[in-house]
């Protein structure tokens, strides 16, 4: 019997440990998100911690993946879009700690200003719950349209009350808005994804949002049930006080602090 308690000692110890060599699966996105994870994940080698960084090309895989136990981490939603898709799929997510907060623009390559945009124009804005709500509070602060009242950023073009300019909408996936820029009047845009892709200056928007849009900060999200998992917490720390990484977050928003804000040091 005491063998046996040994050898069941001995297994348990062997799982541990090969649980925490295991090394921590990070989704991401491409861009800012991705580019700053990976400088994080090497980082963190040179600290004892294997850190693999997957990147998905849109915003539903990244939490599939989570869900289903194949990656222990992602890194690129804020705390609104996840709980939608908690509501939606009835996920048990985490969000652990706020990273990047990347401000919101409207963007135009025909037009200079909004007094410039023509009756009928055409604006391109995410379809997505909750970003397509925030992009179109922000056409609300530039004057553009009204909505509901209190509708806030579960807002759908549902929910416009006042179009004066009788504007017309196309629904795009979020990271695609920057490629249909120029085939609009008018654009939501994500200066970062605009970086990326090179076709414009992601400093020439005619409206951002800022630090009042702090909940819309990306988070790190965990499944609920692995959000102590002390691997998340030592890649976190590094992430958050890495100087290499805040260079690249700088870096990914063309150096620019009207672009994004550090929303763990935001008070």
């Amino acid at each position: 019997m005491k063998l046996k308690s040994l050898a069941l000692a001995a297994l348990l110890s062997i799982g541990a440990v090969a649980a925490q060599a295991a090394p921590l699966k990070v989704g991401v996105v491409p861009g800012a998100y991705g580019d700053a994870a990976n400088v994080a994940a090497e980082e963190a080698k040179t600290q004892g911690l294997d850190v693999e960084v997957i990147e998905f090309s849109d915003w539903t895989t990244p939490n599939v993946a989570l869900a289903s136990g194949d990656i222990d981490l992602n890194f690129f939603q804020h705390v609104p879009f996840m709980e939608n898709a908690e509501k939606q799929t009835g996920y048990k997510f985490a969000a652990v700690s706020p990273g990047i907060l990347a401000n919101l623009g409207l963007y135009s390559l025909k037009h200079n200003s909004f007094d410039e945009i023509p009756d009928g124009g055409s604006v391109a804005i995410a379809n997505d719950p909750v970003n397509q709500g925030r992009g179109l509070l922000l056409l609300q602060k530039a004057g553009l349209i009204k909505l509901k009242d209190d509708v806030g950023f579960l807002g759908s073009v549902d929910d416009i009350t006042e179009n004066p300019k009788h504007l017309k909408f196309t629904e795009v996936e979020g990271p695609q808005l920057v490629r249909i820029t120029g085939d609009v009047d008018l654009a939501q845009g994500y200066p970062h994804f605009i970086v990326a892709a090179g076709t414009f200056d992601p400093t020439s928007g005619l409206l951002y949002s800022g630090i009042e849009d702090k909940q819309f900060a990306v988070n790190f999200v965990s499944r609920d049930d692995n959000k102590d998992d002390p691997r998340i917490a030592q890649f976190i720390q590094i992430f958050q006080n890495s100087q290499a990484v805040k260079d690249q977050i700088d870096s990914s928003f063309a150096h620019s602090d009207k672009l994004y804000i550090l929303a763990w040091e935001a008070k």
